[in-house]
């Protein structure tokens, strides 16, 4: 399992050093039995999310803790299908926001959703974004890579996503589509490390998300291909089953479907719905 420390902002940090102090003059001045309130527990509510939504989510996250005190959001990002794997097979989570439908259909075929939330908002979770397949080539373009098919050149190494996870999926759909057959150097885990063997200059080439191609900035140069567009992937969201505060993780997908949700994945290269 990924390690998913709670990520914490400047600003709930300086909640708890806050709480902590303000506990502890209680007890200076009323002693130990003096009947003080206790400091409130922080909560934490648990996402998992697919690797491709960390910058989005974690600037989301900033709102939702400023308007929710006490509250930090703990993410779990990796690929969606190590996700959905992990949550079927009972790991404490509260929102599932996957890659592509086929992954969140695993885990409403598991676990499950929220059955309150999924009757208002639909039994396979919600599509908040979608996003695009891009070539990722480093700034100079050493392989001097133009479109799709010269990804198949003996000479040229390319990284991919696993098949199992949504940009692998989605990969196998553009070859499918276009009727070339890529043979990469490595198979990554997730999209986010096709993108740091691009960033290295490991390889010449990786197929990552349009987004992914923001994110880096200067660090890659994108380059799009019409065939990206036979493999559009939708991001489905939703509560699941077990989570331990159903109306806290439903404020928080509510959030993301929000117009500033929107503006925030629109600002990052992503569609919305």
């Amino acid at each position: 399992m990924r390690d998913s420390s709670p990520r914490r902002s400047p600003s709930g940090v300086t909640r708890v050093l806050c709480a902590v102090a303000a506990a502890a003059l209680t007890a200076t001045a009323c002693g130990t039995d003096g009947g003080a309130e206790p400091a409130d527990e922080r909560g934490e509510l648990h996402v998992f999310a697919a690797a491709s939504l960390t910058d989005v989510f974690d600037d989301i996250a900033a709102d939702f803790e400023e308007d929710h005190p006490g509250v930090d959001v703990v993410f779990n990002f990796a690929g969606s299908s190590e996700l959905a794997a992990q949550i079927n097979a009972g790991a404490p989570a509260d929102v599932f926001a996957a890659a592509n439908t086929s992954t969140m259909d695993q885990v409403v075929g598991g676990e499950g959703l929220d059955a309150d939330w999924a009757a208002e908002n639909g039994e396979d979770g919600a599509v908040f974004a979608t996003n695009t397949l891009r070539i990722a080539v480093p700034p100079d373009n050493p392989a001097g890579i133009e479109d799709f098919d010269d990804l198949t050149g003996d000479d040229v190494s390319v990284a991919l996503c696993a098949e199992e996870v949504p940009c692998g999926a989605a990969t196998v759909t553009a070859m499918e589509a276009s009727g070339v057959a890529i043979t990469p150097v490595t198979y990554e885990e997730d999209v986010r490390a096709v993108l740091t063997k691009v960033e290295l200059g490991e390889v010449d080439a990786g197929l990552v998300y349009a987004t992914d191609v923001i994110a880096a900035g200067d660090r890659v140069t994108g380059i799009e291909f019409p065939e990206a567009d036979e493999a559009v992937n939708d991001y489905p969201i939703g509560v699941l089953a077990n989570t331990s505060d159903a109306g806290l993780a439903a404020e928080w997908v509510e959030l993301v479907r929000s117009e500033t949700g929107a503006q925030v994945l629109a600002a990052a290269g992503f569609g919305t719905t």
